[in-house]
């Protein structure tokens, strides 16, 4: 278990960046984020979010000493299908795939796995440097390693998910020719396209891009805690930014809405800011050719601030043969603000396989 982490905002220094340029109209907004939250008609207000029970843990060490915690829920019975490794985004951790999971484990023909992945959740954060793709790729690798040494896999990832995916193709081909079978992507981005800002962040986080960048270079440590207590003090504002560019609805679960806020808020500063070269340098289109001769879902909000439509959609475009699902009035956790369709649209993925 990791030690207790300072609490950081909406997709990291998203937070700490808006709260200086809004603090004017922190005071009004605050009265509208607890009217929103004591909603009377949330319906998924006893939700039990990250409370879901599992059949094993273990804990896998990474080459860089990182310790990462695995969950693993078995199936009902021996059904002969492929494991599904579920591999979430930045700033959130393994119950991002709540309802999948809930969904899945009611139907019992799969065996799940889920892991946190470096600095993220409950599993341990480097000692130090920045995280790499390539090093998230083999930590993926690990844990396929040890919670899936035989057998066919299917990989479902969210965001940054996605892009561990793509590095795990890019280092580790064979395992794609040999034993992956199927793989989702949700909400994710193969690099930089051309007039398209920062994904992965907001255009708020795309204009302060440069300072940003100076701080992650050689100052994060030094800066993150006082971006940190900032962030402390404004929960409210995190909580408001998480439903504005987390969600594509106009009016999402609060419960909903606090539980990816909490999940946001779980990751340290210092992690976020180790994690934005990596974010922001990302370029795996060729690992594509990895993954094209396999059956491939792809899974996007139409509202997605954070990775637009035209990142899903170039994907597409290289992946021909890809299904391609675009959900209205759903933004970037559009997993958990449309779990039916995306529980739906995984069921029928997983049957044809």
């Amino acid at each position: 278990m990791p030690s207790k982490k300072r609490r950081a905002g909406i997709v990291g220094a998203v937070v700490g960046v808006a709260a200086a340029g809004v603090a004017a109209g922190v005071a009004v907004e605050r009265l509208v984020v607890r009217r929103s939250r004591q909603r009377v008609d949330d319906p998924l207000g006893e939700e039990p979010f990250g409370m879901l029970p599992y059949d094993e843990t273990m804990t896998v060490t990474t080459n860089d000493g990182i310790e990462l915690h695995v969950e693993i829920v078995s199936a009902l019975h021996e059904s002969g299908k492929p494991t599904v490794v579920f591999v979430h985004g930045f700033c959130l951790d393994q119950g991002t795939f709540h309802f999948q999971r809930k969904f899945l484990d009611e139907i019992g023909d799969h065996r799940m796995v889920f892991y946190d992945q470096p600095g993220h959740g409950y599993s341990t954060s480097l000692s130090k440097g920045e995280y790499e793709l390539p090093a998230l790729g083999d930590a993926l690798y690990d844990v396929i390693k040890a919670a899936v040494p035989t057998g066919n896999i299917v990989l479902i990832g969210h965001s940054m998910g996605g892009m561990t995916i793509m590095a795990l193709a890019e280092q580790h081909p064979d395992l794609f020719k040999d034993r992956v079978c199927g793989v989702i992507l949700i909400a994710t981005s193969g690099g930089h396209l051309d007039g398209s800002r920062l994904f992965g962040l907001p255009e708020l986080m795309n204009r302060a891009a440069p300072p940003v960048m100076t701080i992650v270079n050689g100052a994060s440590r030094l800066t993150g805690g006082m971006i940190d207590k900032l962030r402390h003090a404004s929960t409210d504002l995190a909580w408001l930014l998480t439903r504005k560019y987390g969600f594509g609805s106009d009016r999402p679960s609060p419960a909903l809405v606090s539980y990816v806020e909490k999940m946001n808020s779980r990751t340290s500063t210092d992690t976020v800011a180790r994690y934005l070269r990596t974010i922001y340098t990302h370029a795996r289109y060729p690992a594509l050719r990895t993954i094209e001769h396999l059956p491939i879902l792809l899974i996007s909000g139409e509202k997605d601030m954070i990775t637009p439509l035209a990142h899903s959609e170039e994907i597409a475009r290289l992946l021909p043969r890809a299904q391609y699902m675009k959900i209205a009035n759903s933004g970037h956790v559009v997993m958990l603000e449309c779990a039916d369709e995306v529980n739906a649209a995984i069921q029928a993925f997983l049957e044809q396989l």
